[in-house]
């Protein structure tokens, strides 16, 4: 009875958390699109038709299947190199939920968490699960990071901007710690197991979790622990093949992403360069992963205004970044909302 009690208890509050975040997410996308619109945009903002044009929705369409499939065969050809496979059907339900939860929750820690949780229900151990997870996005972040400084100081719109001033030596603090967190993560797995033990063993101490229970989170850490570093090991010692897709569908998904800006400008008329579009999204996509809000929300929209107000009128600007919000976010989470709802409800039905 106590068991059920407590799991209740837990749903209700992240559901709570949930709202909560969902809430926050939208009123800071608000603030920044307010910011955009008073700064960047000169308060003008009108809608184009030719946005909607037959011709630019069935490009659109395309862009994003390019960008669905890729994000799901990605994780596809991940779990294919670690020995696991999984329905299309799962893999692609798995991708909006993870669009949903990672856009909700504060620097996307959700999104890794429900992929694991969603993984797992299906099949696959925690810790291959997050073995799988966690090397799609290094992947990801490994393409980010390695073209964001090649953009940052060879693009002319980022002459003179602050961002390779002032702060050049934080972003490149900030790189050297993200990629060293994950080099310790993928290659030195067991020097984790020593802290999060004695993180443990506080929580115990301090009587938040009982001794049954610490007992049991200590073995079952340490158990996936070592089963994810040993998932790295067989990641590259998997098949070349699923190897080699991994990165090239990785690659795919980036480069579908990265074009949507430059695919509603060219829409709207401009005589746009593809690969300055390119580049000052690859920056604001990378600005976006030190941001501590819900989806990088308030954060994207001010970066994007900053970075295209040279290359879009103001009337165009707001419209520019709603789009491409909506394309490449608002319409994942939208349909993950739904998926997500739909797991759980058949999950209810059948506990087993």
């Amino acid at each position: 009875m106590t068991d059920n009690t407590d799991t209740s208890y837990q749903q209700r509050a992240s559901a709570r958390r949930l709202v909560l975040f969902s809430f926050l997410f939208v009123a800071l996308t608000a603030a920044g699109l307010y910011a955009v619109y008073d700064q960047f945009a000169g308060r003008s903002i009108s809608f184009d038709t030719r946005l909607v044009a037959p011709r630019t929705l069935l490009a659109v369409t395309g862009l994003l299947l390019v960008y669905f499939f890729s994000d799901g065969l990605r994780l596809h050809f991940t779990l294919r190199a670690l020995g696991h496979r999984l329905s299309f059907s799962v893999l692609f339900r798995l991708v909006f939920i993870n669009l949903f939860f990672s856009n909700v929750t504060p620097m996307a820690t959700g999104g890794g968490f429900a992929q694991i949780w969603y993984l797992h229900h299906h099949g696959v151990p925690v810790g291959r699960a997050t073995a799988a997870t966690t090397i799609r996005t290094v992947l990801a972040v490994f393409f980010i990071f390695s073209l964001a400084p090649v953009f940052l100081l060879t693009l002319d719109a980022f002459d003179g901007q602050t961002i390779t001033g002032d702060i050049g030596f934080a972003l490149a603090v900030f790189i050297l710690l993200y990629l060293g967190f994950f080099i310790i993560v993928l290659f030195r797995t067991r020097w984790l197991i020593g802290p999060l033990s004695g993180l443990l063993r506080t929580l115990r101490r301090w009587h938040l979790i009982s001794a049954a229970r610490h007992r049991r989170w200590q073995f079952k850490a340490r158990r996936e622990m070592l089963r994810f570093s040993h998932s790295f090991s067989d990641y590259l010692r998997g098949r070349p093949l699923f190897v080699a897709m991994s990165v090239l569908f990785t690659a795919l998904f980036l480069l579908s992403l990265f074009s949507f800006p430059a695919l509603l400008i060219h829409s709207l008329g401009y005589d746009v360069d593809y690969l300055v579009s390119l580049g000052l999204l690859v920056v604001t996509t990378f600005i976006m992963y030190f941001s501590p809000t819900p989806g990088a929300s308030g954060i994207s929209e001010g970066v994007f205004g900053s970075f295209f107000r040279d290359i879009l009128s103001g009337n165009h600007l707001i419209l520019v970044i709603v789009s491409w919000r909506l394309l490449t976010i608002y319409l994942g989470m939208v349909i993950g909302l739904i998926v997500l709802q739909r797991e759980l409800i058949k999950s209810r039905r059948n506990p087993g």
